[in-house]
């Protein structure tokens, strides 16, 4: 696992130690991130389901200002640490170990609204849509934010609703992404 584009090009990521967690390939990575960037003039990211960190910290490699990077298990949250610490530039990021509903809850104390949210849970525990419009009702989203939402070929995600309309949709094997934009709460 390595940081793909950016300033931090070429840097070698650790994955979290155990089966417990799925890394995004780099081949994914980078085809993702060609879909929504590549690269970006600043802004705000949310990895919700960070495991290594490696979406954030390739966000940051790529432009963005600051990266919140959640996961609610020790070692991912040490993993998260050490590899945010091999970038050597801390101060653009920020760990929460919570699980992802408490996350938001302490995200929403502090006003956080994000630009870009990665969505990837544990295939067998995905609540993205549910994710999703928590993220909403709790104002955690610009106008116009970009959210990844990350599954397996089982997972059914309808392509909108609410104030979300699916831009893009692309299969990698067994993983799909998904590229959804958020209108600002214009439901239509």
């Amino acid at each position: 696992m390595r940081v793909v584009s950016g300033d931090f090009r070429g840097l070698k990521l650790s994955a979290v130690p155990g089966m417990s967690t799925r890394p995004t390939t780099d081949k994914v990575k980078e085809a993702l991130f060609n879909m929504i960037g590549p690269y970006f003039d600043a802004g705000t990211c949310l990895d919700l389901y960070g495991g290594s960190g490696g979406l954030a910290i390739e966000s940051i490699s790529r432009g963005m200002d600051h990266a919140v990077v959640v996961d609610r298990v020790f070692p991912a949250i040490k993993t998260i640490r050490l590899n945010i610490n091999k970038t050597h530039h801390d101060s653009a990021f920020t760990v929460i170990k919570a699980d992802a509903r408490r996350a938001m809850k302490i995200m929403q104390s502090h006003q956080d609204r994000f630009d870009l949210v990665f969505l990837d849970p544990p295939y067998a525990k995905q609540h993205i849509q549910s994710d999703m419009d928590e993220l909403r009702k709790l104002n955690l989203l610009s106008d116009g934010a970009i959210i990844v939402a990350e599954t397996n070929q089982e997972a059914q995600l309808p392509d909108g609703w609410s104030a979300f309309k699916l831009q893009r949709r692309q299969d990698y094997g067994i993983t799909v992404i998904r590229i959804y934009r958020y209108n600002g709460g214009n439901e239509s």
